[in-house]
């Protein structure tokens, strides 16, 4: 997985043909392997069966989340990105890849730390919101998402407070509340 750095496109994108957006992963490359070997550490037992990992490749999303990045860094004088897990159900997966994540959605799978999306450092948690579809397969995004400066989540909140950009539980819970802070890097398919 590499980190960003410039206004590219990452290097290992393909070239789009009809504004593709999935890309299948092969097993035997440094980037799947890097992915599957971060996916293991916390899935624990959860995963049986690895079935695919793509890239998505969304322009218009990635450069939303560049500029984002670019201007959290001039603020902050540092990179606050973290790679983080967030499970979905299937109907869930397009509109993410399409559109990115949103938090207009938030409340449809528990909204205990306010209104935003969520995210988890941990795997096996994401796990707790996919739901198996009639294959049993189940997806996890790994995604990029821009920290900023985090507060203590709360229930009430519906942004946070002045002078922060996300929330968390500081213990594995995350929370954005702008969507150009995450980009839906990988999705991971696995039953």
């Amino acid at each position: 997985m590499q980190t960003l750095g410039d206004d590219q496109l990452p290097v290992t994108w393909e070239r789009s043909i009809k504004d593709q957006k999935r890309f299948l992963l092969l097993e035997n490359t440094d980037e799947y392997q890097s992915v599957l070997t971060y996916f293991n550490q916390t899935i624990n037992e959860k995963c049986n069966q690895l079935i695919k990992i793509e890239r998505i490749q969304n322009e218009t999303c990635f450069g939303q989340y560049l500029v984002q990045w670019q201007e959290f860094e001039k603020r902050l004088k540092k990179n606050t990105e973290k790679r983080l897990y967030h499970g979905c159900p299937e109907q869930a997966v397009n509109s993410i890849i399409e559109t990115n994540f949103d938090k207009s959605f938030s409340g449809l799978n528990g909204a205990i730390y306010g209104v935003g999306v969520y995210f988890s450092s941990k795997a096996d948690f994401s796990h707790g919101y996919t739901v198996p579809n009639d294959n049993g397969e189940r997806y996890i995004f790994l995604a990029r998402v821009l920290l900023g400066k985090t507060t203590s989540a709360s229930k009430s909140m519906k942004s946070p407070p002045p002078g922060f950009d996300s929330a968390t539980d500081r213990n594995l819970i995350y929370v954005t509340y702008h969507d150009a802070q995450t980009y839906p890097e990988y999705l991971i398919t696995y039953r």
